[in-house]
This record gives C-alpha cells, structure tokens and sequence, in this order.
C-alpha cells in the first residue's frame, strides 16, 4: 500500500506521527507533501500540486495504480487531522492518479470552535461557514476515520453520513517515547525524605473538555484532609488563566501551575509524579473524545483518574485500566485520589493493566495495523505488513 499524507498538517501531531510511524514500520510505503499551515488554503494548493508528482512520482495520472507493481494496493491520500480545508484539493489529484481519499479529521470544524469553544454563536455566519467546510470535506472523501465510535455517531448524525463511509481508528501513542520509568517515583520521593509529597499531575492544553476546574475544586476538598496531596497543571490554553484565578481566589497551596515542557521531557515528568489526570470537562466534545493524553500517560505505567464518559468506557474497563469518577466530579476526584494513595497495590495494578493494554492495542504498530484492515475492506486490496 502507498500512503501520502497530504495537506498543511503538523508533522509532529501525534495522532499522524503514531500512524505514520506504524505504517513504516508494517512495510507500507508512506510519503509526505506538506504545505505550512500558516499559508490559506488557496495559497498552499498550487504548493502542493507541484509538490505531489516529485514527492510521490508513481503518482501520476500516466501510471495507474495495479495488483502486479511493486506497490501493489490502493493508493492513498491520507489527508491528517483539521484538514477539512485540503481534502477538495486531496478530491482532485485522486481522480487523476486513480487513488482514494481518506480523511481523519479527529474533530468537526463546527463542533470545536462552536460548539466546544463556542467561540461563535451558533446562529453566525461564521457558524454556518465552518459547518459548510466540515460538509465538503465529509462529502469529497472516500473514507472518513473517527476516533471514537461516539464520534463516528456524531459525524453520521450531524452531517448525515452513511455509517459505511465512516470507520473508528482509535488514537495510539509512540510507545518509544511514552515507556515506562518506574525507578523515577521512587527517587523522587526518597529525595523528598520523610515528608514526601503525593503528586496529581495534570498536562494539557487547557480546552473546555479538559474540566480543569474540576481539578481545582477537588483541590480545595483536599487541602483540609491531606495536605500532602499536591496538584500540578503543566500547560497553556484557554482555561488556563480561569484555572489559575479559581485556584487563587479559594488561597489554594497545594496546587502549581507550569509551563509546557518540551516533548522529550514531558514523559520523564509524568513518570515520576504519582497519579496522573484524564480529562473531566462536562461539555458534549468531552462525552466522544479520549485524547492522547490518556494514552500517553497510561504509556509510561501510571495509574489514571479521568471522568466517567461514552468514550472513554469504549475501550476502558474501570479499576482495570484506569479510575473513572463519576458526579459530582470533584467530590468523585478527590475521593480517587486518596484511594490511590492509600492503596498501593489498586495503584499497582491499574498502572499494570493500563500500560499492557495501550501497548497492546494503541501502539504505532497496532494502530496501523488497524487502519491497513480498514483499508482492505473499503478498497478490496491485499494489506501490505506483518
């Protein structure tokens, strides 16, 4: 098989950097054709059409795609998360070069800055715009990936697709980098002597869906019971600067705000914190998504608390994998906490199961894996990889 990842997508995204990254590593032939994404779209087309026979040179219109060629299987043009705006584009050279357009938006245009950030009302201009985006870019792909079966639902539901045309392809993380560390607990807190901290870390980027909120008001349920439990929220973002004043104006010292870390170090820092946070926000994005961090964190073998919701029940089992809270989320969170504290061996073994099962089920290699069966079934060719 033959995949371009075509657009004006960040290379270093995790959700195209895990699939790229397993697609090589099933002997899938994967090329790029990148156009900034601080260019409109209208100025990186031309970009990329004179991008794509060079990056690609089996890829033009005078070499069909055929079961006999060294490359033998469909064709693909991947176009990577956010993309809606390169898929017409993606449409085009597909039915010159005989090639299939998949897109893996991860999110709707409209359910984001609307719906989710409501950014716009919801009877605006710029609401209307943004859901015409979203239905041409549904309509111009052959396939569309979804990253949760409760997304897919939403997809077929709001831009009324046939469920045929939309596959679930859960997210993964890059097991190379999110590996267990399990000696970096421990120092931590020896090096902390006898009055050792608990640490709750949270890292994200401050959306609504991640209800840091939530983790400042368990926060102050906990600062009265066990002073030793200590929050930390690495990141920036929308909610950032709210979450920071709720926890000020409650006089809240048990709780830390830090920056974003660079990547390489991000998985050491959440390795060596005790307990790390999913996400609890209550807004309807926040029902269909289970975001990286999840899988990350679960990745480096730590127990993870995160709220209760569709999603993320699709693939964890509670106490198994994770600790789900349910409402009300704060009192919920709080209590998780301290039973994680208190429980070594329930934190032990939910960090086990956690990280077996991502390695098992989200790795890069998996996670491709699943995406080249995907693609035999909608396109009818042979799958290339062990």
């Amino acid at each position: 098989m033959t995949f371009t990842f075509l657009g004006a997508f960040d290379p270093h995204y995790p959700r195209n950097s895990v699939i790229r990254k397993g697609l090589r590593q099933l002997g899938a032939t994967v090329a790029e054709c990148r156009a900034s994404r601080r260019l409109k779209f209208w100025a990186r087309y031309p970009i990329l059409l004179l991008k794509l026979p060079f990056k690609v040179p089996r890829w033009t219109p005078s070499v069909p795609a055929g079961r006999g060629s060294r490359n033998a299987g469909p064709r693909i043009l991947f176009v990577p998360e956010f993309g809606q705006k390169d898929v017409p584009l993606a449409r085009f050279w597909s039915l010159l070069a005989a090639g299939k357009v998949v897109f893996d938006p991860l999110a709707a245009r409209y359910e984001t800055k609307i719906v989710d950030w409501k950014r716009k009302p919801a009877d605006s201009p710029s609401a209307w715009w943004n859901l015409q985006i979203d239905r041409a870019a549904f309509a111009g792909a052959d396939l569309i990936l979804a990253d949760t079966a409760a997304h897919k639902a939403y997809y077929c539901r709001m831009y009324g697709l046939d469920t045929a045309k939309v596959e679930v392809l859960p997210l993964g993380y890059d097991d190379e980098v999110f590996r267990p560390r399990p000696w970096l607990a421990p120092e931590r807190a020896a090096a902390a002597g006898a009055h050792a901290t608990f640490e709750v870390l949270f890292t994200g980027s401050f959306l609504p869906l991640h209800g840091t909120d939530v983790i400042i008001e368990a926060a102050r349920i906990l600062a009265g019971r066990d002073p030793s439990v200590r929050f930390t929220l690495i990141g920036s973002g929308q909610t950032r600067e709210a979450a920071r004043r709720l926890a000020e104006g409650y006089g809240l010292r048990n709780v830390d705000f830090a920056e974003w870390r660079a990547l390489e170090e991000l998985p050491a820092r959440i390795a060596a914190a005790d307990v790390s946070l999913g996400i609890f926000g209550r807004t309807e994005k926040a029902g269909r998504v289970v975001p990286h961090k999840l899988f990350q964190a679960l990745g480096t073998g730590k127990p993870l608390i995160t709220a209760r919701t569709p999603a993320a029940e699709e693939f964890f089992v509670d106490r198994e994998h994770l600790v789900f809270c349910d409402e009300p989320l704060a009192a919920s969170l709080a209590e998780a906490v301290l039973e994680l504290k208190s429980d070594v061996a329930l934190r032990e073994r939910i960090a086990r199961g956690g990280q077996a099962l991502v390695a098992e089920k989200h790795s890069p290699r998996a996670t491709a894996r699943r995406l080249m069966e995907i693609v035999e079934k909608h396109f009818g060719y042979p799958r290339t990889g062990r």
